[in-house]
């Protein structure tokens, strides 16, 4: 593989703009061809706030929203489907019995992970519950659509889907996570709660309420902070090296013991009713929520984080493209889309 040197300097020029412009106060973005990274690159500030402004470092860890979904709870369900302790197709109520109601007992493992359960995306639970108190409310809500009808994306689908891990697992998610994700990929960087130890090398998020800077090294989520900062929503933090690493094993580059190429090649087929376009936990090229620009090929695969974040994968040419910025550090209006496809067509040139 030849590196095409003005597609990598017209990506850093793409994001130095978005910084000047203060459409995001900086950016992380990484390269990689199978297990090797080659190449990374910051920009701006890890907080930006006035008064309290911090470079961004290639190494900054970043509160990963969603790609909580497709890096920790993802193969953790996949695991348990290879171990013979789960199936796709069971039923959520053999697992979660709470998960009560109208057309519930229909609703399926697959189902949740394709975001096709019929569930809402989103309840503002943290307003009014905390600890497992959020689970519960999650578990009760009712369905807005009929199971594997349509597709409404859903943090409630992937909070039941931790809570199925940890029961399946007898033990925590974040323990779950740590000995069976992170620990053989060699992530050392990600973690549910990072220490305190860490907080100057973790980007910042949200202005906090009531003052005090914005919100760094705690979950960005509100419901995933209701819950203690550990849900299979939201809540991992990591680096973009890590993430890295974490795509290479999708590309076959783990070695022993991480999900076999039948697993993954599970994952990546179409599992969405038209239009949308989903395998399981991943985004396809075409989504609505296809974040990849114009050039990357009809194989590739991602997810993105509400912060900020995307992870994306080209399984043809075995290369991966990470990319963790800040759309909230100015507020939430911000729009990073139009951005983050542009960056993606840059990078999608950088091989040659």
């Amino acid at each position: 593989m030849r590196w095409h040197v003005p597609a990598l300097a017209r990506a850093q020029a793409l994001v130095r703009r978005a910084v000047e412009e203060r459409r995001i106060p900086g950016a992380v973005v990484a390269l990689g061809q199978g297990a090797e990274e080659v190449w990374r690159f910051a920009a701006g500030w890890a907080d930006a706030t006035p008064g309290r402004e911090r470079p961004m470092r290639e190494d900054t860890v970043f509160d990963l929203a969603s790609l909580t979904k497709v890096v920790v709870t993802l193969p953790l369900v996949l695991g348990l489907v290879e171990e013979g302790l789960l199936a796709l197709d069971d039923p959520v109520q053999a697992y979660l019995p709470e998960f009560a109601g109208p057309d519930k007992g229909r609703v399926r493992i697959r189902h949740l992970l394709a975001h096709t359960g019929g569930l809402a995306w989103h309840r503002e639970f943290y307003r009014t519950r905390s600890g497992p108190d959020v689970l519960a409310a999650a578990m009760a809500e009712p369905l807005v659509a009929p199971p594997g009808e349509t597709t409404v994306y859903s943090d409630l689908g992937f909070m039941l889907l931790g809570e199925v891990v940890r029961r399946v697992r007898g033990q925590d998610l974040d323990a779950v996570a740590c000995r069976l994700v992170f620990e053989p990929l060699g992530m050392g960087t990600a973690a549910y709660r990072p220490p305190p130890a860490w907080r100057e090398r973790i980007a910042a998020t949200e202005a906090a309420a009531g003052g005090g800077g914005a919100k760094t090294g705690v979950v960005h989520d509100d419901n995933a902070e209701a819950m203690g900062g550990v849900s299979g929503h939201a809540g991992l933090f990591a680096s973009a090296a890590d993430l890295g690493r974490y795509a290479a094993a999708w590309l076959g580059a783990a070695g022993e013991g991480w999900l076999s190429p039948a697993v993954r090649a599970l994952a990546l087929r179409p599992a969405t009713p038209p239009p949308a376009r989903r395998g399981l936990g991943w985004v396809l090229r075409g989504d609505e929520m296809d974040f990849m620009g114009d050039l990357w090929p009809a194989a590739a695969f991602g997810h993105t984080g509400f912060t900020g974040t995307s992870l994306a994968v080209d399984p043809g040419e075995g290369m991966w493209a990470v990319v963790l910025t800040n759309r909230v550090h100015f507020g939430r209006a911000v729009d990073v889309g139009p951005f983050r496809a542009r960056l993606h067509n840059a990078l999608a040139g950088a091989w040659r």
